[in-house]
């Protein structure tokens, strides 16, 4: 007899989210962090009463009804909307791309006349692509030409998108903005989905609730005596990387990450938005948050005289450092499927999550995604 029933390696959403289940089912689990928080990324940081999002901005959105009420059986969420601002060369900018955003672009104030001035950009753009004998775009620079035209691309996609994966756009593939919301309403808004909320007192409340009566050992790398950890219980979930687990034996897999440079500020209101991309190349930050904006609305914010907010600076990802974006190119790609491939023959240890399946995951399909974990087996059905 094993110690525990499950092996859960990593505190995250996912690791949390099945931990709870596998308990529910009455199994023995143990869940092993290397960080010295539960949380993962969505983790927060109590600073002069306000929850700041320690590892970036962690916005809850979904149209599942079930995932909505079974988050918010653990905590109240707010009524935030994620509605950010671009910032570029001393204006700002609406965001997503809507009818506010071509207003502030071009002077127009109808739908039709935004939709004549975009239309006629995509227009050049495919001309363009047409003369270079390119039935379809090669890289994102074209791609993002083809969907929003060269004005807005120059002005709030371009230095935005270079910062945030180190290359230049004509360098990236197409496939990364195969998509940009584009709205013909004046409706900033961000996400389409009918759920959208932040839990009040942080996402820390949403994790401990999920990890009650679990046992977690924290500061516990499972690369430090793995031989130790995977005797101690029957199945594994693993949440950590894959090209980790197999001793890196087809290559390693590349990331990009961020370095993050948070400040107490006195003063109760810097920018009046949690969310203000910086767009433009000269700025070396993507994009600044201010924390309490996430849980005060309206005149609430100035109750704390103070305010926090983080900077957030993309950077090439080195073997000492978080890794937070794959970059899902053909190279890392068939390095990947070496690693799937052989995941998929194990019995006893189910790959799950961003870093396991370099896949990025939003907090929603993380919860999906452990729901598709079978708790009495540890086989992945997803």
């Amino acid at each position: 007899m094993k110690n525990y029933d499950y092996l859960i390696v990593g505190a995250g959403l996912l690791g949390a989210t099945f931990a709870w289940r596998a308990r529910q089912a009455g199994k023995r689990c143990l869940v092993i962090d290397r960080r010295t928080h539960v949380g993962g990324n969505a983790y927060c940081e109590q600073i002069e009463g306000i929850n700041v999002h320690k590892y970036g901005a962690h916005v809850f959105h979904t149209n599942n009804d079930e995932v909505w009420r079974f988050v918010n059986s653990f905590a109240n969420f707010n009524r935030y909307t994620n509605s950010p601002l671009a910032y570029y060369q001393g204006r700002l900018y609406n965001l997503p791309f809507n009818m506010n955003t071509f207003c502030q672009v071009w002077g127009v104030c109808t739908p039709a006349e935004a939709m004549r001035k975009l239309e006629g950009q995509r227009e050049e753009a495919r001309a363009t692509l047409d003369a270079q004998g390119a039935g379809r775009p090669r890289n994102l620079e074209e791609q993002a030409l083809l969907l929003v035209g060269r004005d807005i691309y120059e002005r709030l996609v371009k230095g935005y998108t270079e910062k945030q994966w180190g290359r230049p756009c004509n360098e990236l593939p197409p496939f990364i903005i195969r998509r940009l919301p584009v709205r013909m309403t004046f409706d900033n808004n961000y996400f389409d989905d009918r759920h959208q909320g932040i839990p009040e007192g942080g996402y820390n409340r949403l994790l401990k609730g999920l990890l009650k009566g679990v046992e977690v050992r924290l500061g516990a790398n499972y690369f430090d005596d793995r031989n130790y950890w995977d005797d101690l219980a029957e199945h594994m979930v693993f949440t950590g990387e894959i090209d980790h687990f197999y001793e890196h034996r087809f290559g390693r897999l590349q990331w990009r990450t961020m370095r993050f440079e948070t400040e107490l500020m006195t003063q109760p209101n810097y920018q009046g938005n949690a969310v203000v991309n910086y767009t433009g190349s000269d700025t070396p930050y993507t994009r600044i948050i201010e924390h309490k904006h996430f849980e005060a609305f309206g005149n609430d914010v100035y109750k704390n005289p103070a305010t926090v907010v983080t900077r957030e600076y993309p950077e090439e990802w080195r073997n000492d450092m978080e890794p937070y974006y794959p970059i899902n190119d053909n190279r890392n790609q068939r390095i990947y499927e070496q690693y799937h491939d052989l995941a998929r023959r194990q019995t006893r240890v189910a790959f799950a999550g961003r870093l396991a399946e370099y896949k990025y995951y939003d907090m929603a399909p993380t919860i999906e995604r452990a729901f598709t974990l079978d708790v009495e087996g540890g086989t992945d059905r997803g």
